[in-house]
């Protein structure tokens, strides 16, 4: 007799989807607010007396729908590509799980649970670039459409607690909404920056290392080769993080200890053709979200 499914644990799912909610409008009306006074994106000591004043002007958390809703869009495209491909191959998984955090982005993004081994390099596939190509789908809109409402301030960038890098989509498609324009001095709508923080997830998620979607993908194109590669693309972190953004180094270290292992899968077919455009495309679309440096400390607490 086959072991019966796991429940849903539908109230579950709802709450965190909830509480995310929550988390990331708190923090999208305050991204809002800066924005229409052209007040930096950031600023520790302004920002957080802000949130607790907010508690008695409830109303005013409306305007940061905007980005709390294209934020969660993308997260939720890329997790339910995911799902979507697990329900077409029979696979047991689980419905996403937000994840609320009282951070700058409001949420430290979503995953869903699979449930039941993988037998199929064709499946891994599958399911594995399923969820990146579904969030970039759904980002690239949401990043023209917030570019389209962005701004020019002088310096913009170097003002606030943080600075953010530019990766190669957001650049592109701000030489074309604003030729000319240095990066620092274009002030992001709160609907780009949810897209921008899309970014970021993508390019973290497709890395091609352990159990991530890359890492998946690549045990589909190289199988035993995984676990070498995976070491290999893991020690790259290390100097990008020594020169360049010292959360790679966070995650050199995390993914070593906990993310290098990978189920065997015991399938000697090759990918199909299609699929491997599809290796490529995902290729190309880290490429244009991976910045070395997504993140600078530049003061202020």
């Amino acid at each position: 007799m086959a072991p019966a499914r796991p429940r849903q644990r539908y109230w579950l799912h709802a709450l965190m989807f909830a509480l995310t909610v929550a988390s990331t409008t708190i923090v999208g009306a305050r991204m809002q607010d800066n924005f229409d006074r052209n007040l930096p994106f950031f600023d520790f000591d302004r920002d957080m007396a802000a949130f607790i004043a907010w508690w008695h002007h409830p109303a005013v958390l409306l305007q940061g729908l905007p980005f709390s809703l294209t934020l969660l869009a993308i997260l939720l495209a890329h997790e339910f590509g995911h799902y979507i491909a697990c329900v077409h191959y029979h696979v047991d998984a689980s419905l996403p799980y937000f994840l609320p955090a009282p951070t700058f982005t409001g949420t430290l993004g979503a995953f869903i649970r699979i449930r039941a081994p993988i037998y199929s390099k064709r499946v891994l596939f599958d399911v594995g670039v399923a969820g990146p190509i579904a969030g970039f789908v759904f980002l690239l809109p949401a990043l023209a459409i917030g570019l389209a409402f962005s701004k020019v301030i002088p310096g913009i960038a170097y003002q606030g607690t943080f600075k953010f890098g530019t990766p190669a989509l957001l650049w592109l498609l701000e030489r074309a909404v604003f030729p000319g324009t240095p990066a620092a001095d274009i002030y992001l709508h709160p609907v780009a920056r949810a897209a921008w923080i899309g970014i970021l997830a993508t390019a973290l998620n497709l890395l091609p290392i352990g159990q991530l979607d890359g890492g998946h993908i690549l045990y589909s194109i190289a199988g035993d080769r995984h676990k070498l590669l995976s070491r290999v693309f893991t020690a790259l972190l290390i100097p990008i993080g020594i020169f360049f953004w010292p959360g790679w180094l966070v995650w050199a270290v995390l993914l070593l200890f906990f993310g290098m292992r990978h189920p065997a899968i015991y399938d000697p077919t090759a990918l199909s053709a299609g699929r491997k455009k599809l290796a490529l495309l995902s290729l190309v679309i880290f490429l244009l979200s991976f910045t070395l440096a997504p993140i600078a400390y530049s003061g202020g607490f």
